[in-house]
């Protein structure tokens, strides 16, 4: 099963500078603003490493991922970046507000060993795309090394990892700081050799499930192969035959997920009330009107969470969950509805074979499959190309892109509960692109896996 194990990271030096100002949330969230900030925040900052600028002149030997290895290296040599000075496991703490409450979020950030989904040991949950992928593979040849932690998760009811690793922390974190966002981090590190064969052996028994980084980890897994030619393919495993994850509980208490909307683009000849009679014949249609200014919007995202609302045990491995399937449309100009599925028992009929009914029963895949590609021609063919569909969390911001003009359509939906992810993961299926927020997002900068050897 899962096998972890410690490694030295990389970390700033003490003095370099506030690590507010030297880290940043995951590249796949950044956009050209915001990177543009983080490269003026610090001359240290972490995007020139993760996520660095591509420039007009940009050629095969002067480009943003030869600019980030020649930038690691020099880090590195100045003592920028210095390594533990033995293999560690890290506990880390994100303290944040979601929902009016604030929480606190643990997790673990180790080296996993890579194994390929066929195994059955590490599960991912969602398919990927090929141009991330490619970028991603492009940095890992050019500076070796893992920039931010792949989140997963496992199942631990007992708390044992996270007793583990608490009693040894002690008290006072080694690093604290706040984030941008007002998010606080907290990092222990832990180099006590009982305490990690202690939990290593915890581990050992365990499945993982990737919950975000399923690009980063395919990446990790040819760039393994990669290097196993390169050198021979040796009997014993190298440091690239492990990736860097940040392990949190499925039962941690401060386990958050969030909806991922869509908007919709460039359906030729779309007739909103042609769509709405065909929606209707699956679906019930309420109209919601829509106040000025959005000013009514979250008592709508309240009763869509009402409609789709869970019954059963939703806790780890209580067993099968249900609930209605609702989703938000938003044509412009203030058309808002509310959609409901007619018939729950008609969906196994309705939904394509050769699926399980945990994914059958996702929100997401009724409406990539009713509505998307049976209706709009939306299908995994456009999906792989981001032709037609585009991805977002902001609200507010949809209602007013499809009012501008630059998408026709919003898709609101309910956020899936992890037993949903973990059941698909576990049935050897992937959820479609997108499907899973898990907030916070990892921040990016606390520690660096060198996948060489450090002298």
């Amino acid at each position: 099963m899962a096998e972890i194990k410690p490694f030295r990271g990389l970390r700033y030096a003490p003095g370099v500078g506030p690590l507010a100002d030297l880290v940043t949330p995951p590249y796949d969230v950044i956009d050209a603003k915001a990177q543009d900030g983080y490269y003026q925040r610090h001359p240290y900052n972490i995007i020139r490493l993760e996520y660095g600028k591509v420039y007009p002149g940009d050629d095969e030997s002067n480009n943003r991922y030869t600019r980030a290895a020649a930038d690691f290296t020099a880090w590195r040599e100045k003592g920028v970046l210095v390594p533990e000075e033995s293999p560690a496991l890290y506990l880390y703490e994100q303290e944040f507000s979601a929902g009016g409450k604030r929480l606190v979020r643990s997790g673990m950030i180790c080296a996993v060993r890579l194994e390929p989904y066929e195994k059955g040991v590490v599960l991912p949950h969602e398919e990927t795309l090929p141009k991330h992928k490619a970028d991603r593979l492009a940095l890992m040849r050019a500076c070796r090394a893992n920039f931010s932690p792949i989140f997963g998760l496992y199942t631990d009811a007992e708390m044992a990892v996270d007793n583990l690793l608490r009693q040894r922390a002690g008290g006072s974190p080694d690093l604290e700081f706040t984030d941008e966002n007002g998010h606080a981090h907290r990092l222990w590190v832990i180099t006590d050799p009982t305490v990690i064969e202690q939990v290593r052996q915890t581990m050992a028994g365990r499945l993982v499930f990737i919950a975000d980084g399923h690009h980063r980890y395919e990446t990790a897994l040819a760039y393994s192969r990669e290097r196993r030619q390169e050198e021979g393919n040796p009997a014993g495993p190298g440091p690239y035959d492990y990736v860097m994850m940040t392990l949190v509980n499925l039962y941690d208490p401060g386990l958050v997920v969030l909806p991922t909307h869509r908007l919709v683009r460039n359906v030729e000849g779309l007739d909103v009330d042609e769509l709405l009679g065909k929606i209707q014949e699956h679906f019930e249609i309420e109209v919601f009107p829509l106040a000025p200014g959005y000013g009514n919007f979250a008592g709508f995202i309240k009763e869509l969470a009402a409609r789709g609302g869970f019954t059963g045990d939703a806790r780890p491995g209580a067993g099968p969950l249900s609930h209605r399937h609702s989703f938000g449309l938003y044509c412009g100009g203030g058309r808002l509805y509310l959609l409901t599925l007619r018939d729950e028992g008609a969906l196994p009929r309705l939904m394509p074979d050769g699926h399980s009914a945990a994914w059958q029963g996702l929100d997401v895949s009724v409406l990539h499959h009713l509505i998307l590609e049976r209706l709009l021609g939306i299908g995994g063919a456009e999906r792989a190309r981001e032709s037609h569909l585009t991805y977002t969390r902001e609200e507010a911001g949809a209602l007013k892109a499809v009012d501008e003009g630059e998408y026709q359509l919003a898709f609101f939906l309910n956020p899936p509960l992890v037993e949903e992810v973990t059941a698909v993961a576990a049935s050897g299926e992937k959820m479609p692109q997108k499907s899973t927020f898990f907030y916070p997002k990892l921040i990016t900068g606390l520690v660096i896996n060198p996948l060489f050897n450090i002298d």
